[in-house]
């Protein structure tokens, strides 16, 4: 073995060394959370300023790590191609010999080792590469950008623009990764997988729809405004003019409390007296920016607008925040089961049961139709009578009769509905029926 040979092995293990090292950096600081790095910076910790810098632009750090572990095991594999192939009589021996020890090299001294130090001792380390990591990243920036460009102009799609090796898919396999290893329950990492849904939420699909909103109308007095507060159970209501679209301010049942009691004349005072200005949001305003805007505003209901400036709905922050953690139940909240079977056979479902639930419950196929068009056995109710169903409405759906049966709320909305079982007739029912008195 010359000493080119010796060299080329030397340089060759140095440059694993290397890839190794940053692997482990790489694993470290992905590993230390955001808010434990701002208390290292807060207590002056070495290192801890530039890991900051780190962990709150990862992609780029990332990138460069990517890139100069990639060039580092590249060239050790071709210098240890090289030295082999001199070495041995038979290129073809060479190259066998170099993929086995290179694929088992890079395995352990890359893969396993360098990751396992990285995690056991994330916080310590990441802070020791901090710095050295930080200026590698911004001067490698400006190629590791042109070759991610270079990258998303081959693939097909569309492509990302920080890359794609730091990516929520990667965050949510590491959360699954530690449920299954007990670090974790069941239901935490349900509530961070809606956490990262969160994001990809908008208020349409939280909110309150139009027709089931509880209003009271501008002309109306204090104590009207007080009785429909604790009839409806809703301690904000909004204040319209002439018609839902025209919001004109959120009374408070504080306000009305309070008002009510200190000056006794709750007969005579107009409720827009002690209505309070209303938060307006667009229907498609992602929720987790609304989450946060309500929190710096201090407000816990906003109406909701569509694209033509109409009144779509409202949302509160407690809609946002069941996203998060499943529904928010109180005292006042009755529980009511969305399926219940009475003595007589029948079945007793909420209008706002899924119809999907509806439709496995029962063995009831589907048209195309109600299943892109419609979400709840009321909704169901509402297209197949073509109308707004009221108590007493009746539809036949694939031999079961749905009959409207309750109204809940200000507006009469139906709440719960009636399904029978039908019995071969003689004579055949007629599809859609609706009470002629109604």
């Amino acid at each position: 073995m010359s000493s080119a040979d010796v060299t080329r092995l030397v340089v060759a293990f140095l440059l694993v060394v290397i890839a190794a090292f940053l692997a482990a950096a790489e694993t470290a600081i992905a590993r230390v959370s955001r808010a434990r790095v701002h208390e290292l910076a807060v207590e002056g910790r070495r290192g801890a300023v530039p890991l900051s810098a780190l962990v709150d632009d990862p992609a780029s750090a990332v990138n460069a790590l990517l890139l100069v572990r990639a060039i580092a095991e590249t060239t050790a594999v071709v210098l240890v191609t090289v030295t082999l192939v001199d070495l041995l009589p038979s290129e073809a021996w060479g190259a066998a010999l170099t993929v086995v020890v290179m694929v088992a090299v890079s395995y352990l001294l890359v893969g396993v080792a360098p990751r396992t130090l990285g995690r056991q001792h994330a916080e310590s380390y990441a802070l020791a590469v901090a710095r050295p990591v930080r200026w590698l990243s911004l001067l490698l920036a400006p190629l590791t950008r042109t070759l991610i460009v270079l990258g998303n102009a081959l693939t097909p799609g569309r492509g990302f623009r920080d890359g794609p090796f730091a990516s929520e898919a990667e965050l949510r396999d590491l959360v699954d990764l530690a449920e299954r290893t007990s670090v974790i329950e069941h239901d935490e990492r349900e509530m961070i997988h809606s956490v990262f849904e969160l994001g990809d939420t908008i208020v349409r699909e939280v909110m309150v729809p139009r027709p089931d909103m509880v209003v009271i109308e501008h002309g109306r007095t204090l104590r009207q405004a007080m009785s429909l507060a604790l009839r409806s159970g809703f301690s904000r209501i909004p204040v319209v003019g002439e018609n839902v679209d025209d919001v004109r301010g959120v009374v408070y049942l504080k306000d009305l409390a309070r008002h009510t009691f200190e000056h006794r004349h709750g007969d005579s005072v107009k409720v827009e007296s002690v209505m309070r200005p209303a938060v307006f949001v667009p229907d498609s305003k992602p929720a987790a920016e609304l989450l946060r805007d309500m929190q710096a505003q201090r407000t816990h209901v906003a109406i909701v607008v569509d694209e033509y400036g109409g009144t779509a709905g409202l949302v509160t922050i407690e809609d946002v925040l069941e996203e998060i953690v499943g529904d928010i139940a109180d005292e006042y909240d009755t529980g009511a089961p969305e399926i219940q079977q009475l003595p007589d056979g029948d079945v007793r479902v909420s209008s706002r049961l899924n119809v999907w639930d509806f439709a496995e419950r029962f063995q009831i196929p589907l048209d195309h139709d109600d299943e892109d068009d419609v979400d709840t056995v009321g909704g169901l109710l509402a297209k197949r009578l073509g109308k707004v169903p009221i108590a007493g409405s009746t539809v036949v759906v694939d031999g079961y009769r749905l009959v409207a049966e309750s109204l809940a709320g200000r507006r009469n909305r139906i709440s719960t509905v009636l399904v029978q079982r039908i019995e071969a007739d003689p004579a055949p029912a007629p599809e859609q029926t609706q009470r002629a008195d109604a």
